[in-house]
């Protein structure tokens, strides 16, 4: 059997061409990188448990409406998922300070900010995704107004979602960070959720000890993100049965 063709290979996932026109494979590899992959690591069993939560997350988000690339998982590293073009953003939303606003505009870590904050970035590793602005999108046409209507729309809904599921299994949802996709139907335009939604996107921190439970569990050496990310499975009912050593992509018939 032919091997599938190879569209992209990020940081932490591989996309194929799909079995179907219009979709692609993401296969979620075990790899962790941080500081722009200056630090880089691979955690046996990142890739299924990233695989799971996010279509466990995805799924969630169906069900209120909020429209996503999400089809099916295809087994414990693969998703079929929609093909779009994305937007070169990131959107990050943040309820609490930690990370980089800490940092810029000296917030102390942890502080609960007065209302969630979107911000966005423009999606360019040599550039270390730079923090940038709604005039700089509508100036370079990364998006038009109409667009960050729905962009801003989009990811105060995935928060209400997000931060509910998470806090009804005693984690709270410090910031995430989600990335949108452009689907053409004819003419018609449509934004959705694409990429992925797991603890590496999310920052999660125990709400009565403040463990972290997210990739800044290997940005600070804190411990196993293995074990960081099956907690966060656990409680929430997703944890897989013994999830497979690493291993190349399975073909998609």
């Amino acid at each position: 059997m032919a091997r599938r063709k190879k569209i992209y290979e990020g940081k932490a996932k591989t996309l194929y061409e799909g079995p179907e026109p219009g979709t692609i494979v993401q296969y979620f590899k075990d790899d962790a990188t941080a500081f722009n992959a200056e630090k880089h690591d691979v955690i046996e069993g990142k890739g299924v448990l990233n695989n799971i939560l996010s279509e466990f997350f995805m799924l969630g988000l169906g069900q209120i409406g909020v429209p996503t690339h999400f089809l099916k998982r295809l087994n414990m590293r693969e998703q079929l998922v929609r093909s779009c073009e994305i937007v070169p953003l990131e959107v990050i939303v943040r309820n609490y300070a930690a990370g980089s606003i800490s940092k810029r505009l000296g917030i102390d870590e942890g502080t609960q900010l007065p209302r969630p904050i979107v911000e966005y970035c423009y999606k360019d590793d040599g550039l270390g995704d730079p923090l940038v602005t709604e005039e700089h999108i509508a100036a370079f046409g990364w998006a038009s107004q109409q667009d960050m209507d729905d962009i801003l729309s989009l990811a105060l809904r995935v928060n209400d979602f997000l931060s509910g599921v998470f806090l009804a299994v005693g984690i709270r949802l410090v910031d995430f960070k989600i990335e949108i996709g452009r689907v053409y139907e004819g003419d018609f335009q449509r934004l959705v959720i694409a990429d992925e939604i797991s603890p590496d996107s999310c920052r999660l921190w125990d709400v009565k000890t403040g463990q972290k439970l997210d990739k800044d569990v290997f940005r600070r050496d804190l411990g196993s993100l293995t074990d960081a990310y099956s907690e966060v499975a656990r409680r929430l009912g997703v944890m897989p049965n013994n999830p497979p050593a690493p291993g190349k992509p399975t073909l998609v018939n």
